[in-house]
């Protein structure tokens, strides 16, 4: 069992989503409306890490039966909790729970601590999204087989 428990997230999870958003994405946050509907709408995975009840990560993932791919729109950890398993443990929570055979995701060329865990966990480059991030840097586009 994970040192911080992966439980189901909610609307009442939207100020603690966005806060969290702002930390670890700064201007690539998601704007508030992207938040509402990753939290409202049907066939998304939505999970929070917490320690005494405070959201301490979150993934967010679209999967729907009928597709061949699920994505994971977003996932991110408080700083302080980086380097604990927390983000790892989210996304096993999201692979387990998507309804496809394959798991996509995008990150930061730059973001070299995020793709060293992505590597680890059997993912790998299908595709690079040039100039997708705000400031112009690319996206690679990452793969597992689940």
């Amino acid at each position: 069992m994970s040192e911080f428990p992966i439980v189901q997230a909610s609307i009442r999870d939207l100020g603690p989503l966005r806060r969290l958003e702002q930390e670890c994405f700064g201007e690539d946050a998601w704007p508030m409306l992207d938040l509402i509907g990753v939290l409202l709408l049907p066939g998304f995975i939505r999970l929070k890490a917490v320690d005494s009840e405070k959201m301490v990560g979150f993934v967010a993932c679209d999967s729907r039966k009928g597709r061949e791919i699920s994505w994971i729109l977003t996932i991110g950890v408080a700083a302080e909790y980086r380097r604990r398993g927390v983000g790892r443990e989210l996304l096993h929570a999201a692979e387990r729970l998507a309804v496809t055979p394959s798991m996509r995701l995008s990150v930061r060329r730059g973001n070299v601590s995020a793709q060293e865990l992505y590597a680890t966990e059997g993912y790998h480059q299908v595709d690079v999204w040039q100039k997708y991030y705000l400031g112009g840097e690319d996206a690679l586009v990452l793969e597992k087989r689940l």
